[in-house]
């Protein structure tokens, strides 16, 4: 049986709250009752700097946290732990971390919240499906008409990041249910990023084309932008490991948590094409 949570006048810390996740993890906070408090570089927010935790923690009941770079980066482990055991001594148990299923690298950074003391839920998403209209994807599309990326004829069903956060806010408001317990989402249906391109050409009449490369290629591309080798090295590791075919499958996640089936990707392409997302 449920303990569900009385959320009137629940506060709960949003890291990351003007990004994918964080966005709509207070959107969705908010719409159920609770009050958010954003915990971004805009508040005066840094991972890195510790001496700028305790201003938004202070007095809230509940933390979700989403690693600025990577759950799997270097540095993230410590950085979360810090975070989770600094939350954990100003009175907030309840965290929820988001992780990315199959990524190895990421263990660690979970067994850092684990180690913490707080009462918490790690959701492992798969792939975003709005890592193809937000962020650096997205610009290749829209003024290149091609997407160049390390993933081949592999498989991914694309999760709608507004599944993550109902997921979310539904193990934040479910009481004691969620705690301790490890959310693996996916979205309904395996596509490859090849797929994923054509359905997105599909609905906006562009002729869009993807490109597979290897990731040495990608990451020299990388660093021709001007990443440190140190960065694009971990972001290949990580592509390695997430685009090896191992997440070729669907989870039961999101149903299990909102009894219901993920959104579409259709659904979320033809939203996005419609609001000119991918218009040159």
């Amino acid at each position: 049986m449920t303990n569900t949570r009385n959320t009137q006048g629940m506060t709960v810390v949003v890291t990351g709250a003007s990004g994918r996740t964080g966005s709509r993890v207070a959107r969705a906070a908010e719409a159920a009752g609770l009050t958010v408090r954003g915990a971004s570089r805009v508040t005066g927010f840094d991972w890195w700097d510790r001496s700028t935790w305790a201003a938004p923690l202070s007095g809230a009941d509940a933390a979700y946290l989403a690693h600025p770079s990577d759950v799997g980066a270097p540095g993230a482990a410590e950085a979360v732990g810090a975070l989770a055991r600094e939350a954990v001594g100003l009175g907030v148990r309840r965290l929820v971390l988001l992780s990315a299923r199959g990524e190895d690298q990421a263990l660690p950074t979970e067994e850092a919240l684990h180690a913490s003391g707080a009462d918490w839920t790690v959701v492992r998403a798969a792939w975003f499906a709005q890592n193809f209209s937000e962020g650096p994807l997205v610009a290749e599309l829209r003024e290149r008409g091609e997407l160049v990326f390390p993933a081949d004829e592999v498989r991914e069903p694309f999760l709608d990041v507004r599944d993550i956060a109902d997921v979310v806010v539904t193990a934040l408001t479910s009481g004691d249910e969620y705690v301790g317990r490890t959310l693996e989402l996916s979205g309904a249906r395996l596509l490859t990023f090849g797929e994923a391109v054509a359905e997105i050409a599909g609905a906006t009449g562009r002729p869009l084309t993807y490109r597979a490369v290897s990731t040495r290629e990608y990451g020299e591309a990388m660093i021709g932008f001007g990443l440190p080798p140190e960065e694009v090295a971990a972001m290949t590791g990580i592509f390695d490991t997430l685009l090896d075919g191992r997440n070729a499958h669907l989870e039961d996640g999101v149903r299990e948590v909102l009894g219901r089936a993920p959104r579409a990707f259709t659904d979320f392409v033809r939203e996005e094409a419609a609001a000119g997302t991918w218009k040159p």
